[in-house]
């Protein structure tokens, strides 16, 4: 008997129950940095300064129902938006399964274990300062690989 394929290469990001989109998440919070665009490139430079609502340790949102309202112009992610938010990084599993790739040995859907995405670097664990205590975000400027 064959194991099945599991989920992530077998449907497209629109085809995910709610429990396998929110599985996808890895864990590492890139997606709660804070970015700066260069106006006249468009090129994106990433900061170590993190949203007000993200837990630093857990790399989760503290308040991840009410994240929309509470920070408006924290971005949502769905199937449809994924593939547009040139800024994900190239780690992301939205990314990756959009752009009909495997996830990464860290992942958890991979490992079976939450904190293989913080032992092998990729989190923000231990690396951010929250927006609380930042003001001025160029100061803050990093060259992660993302």
């Amino acid at each position: 008997m064959t194991a099945s394929a599991p989920f992530w290469k077998t449907k497209r990001l629109d085809e995910l129950t709610t429990a396998e989109w929110e599985s996808l998440c890895d864990g590492c919070a890139r997606c709660c940095l804070h970015k700066l665009e260069d106006e006249d490139t468009g090129e994106i430079h990433q900061t170590n300064v993190c949203c007000r609502l993200l837990d630093t340790d857990a790399c989760r949102c503290t308040r991840y129902a009410e994240r929309r309202r509470l920070v408006p112009d924290c971005w949502v992610l769905t199937p449809q938006n994924v593939q547009s938010l040139h800024w994900m990084p190239r780690s992301c599993a939205y990314r990756l399964v959009a752009e009909g790739k495997d996830l990464e040995w860290w992942h958890p859907l991979v490992s079976g274990d939450p904190d293989t995405v913080h032992r092998a670097g990729i989190s923000v664990r231990g690396k951010v300062v929250s927006e609380r205590h930042a003001d001025d975000l160029f100061q803050h400027l990093v060259d992660w690989e993302l």
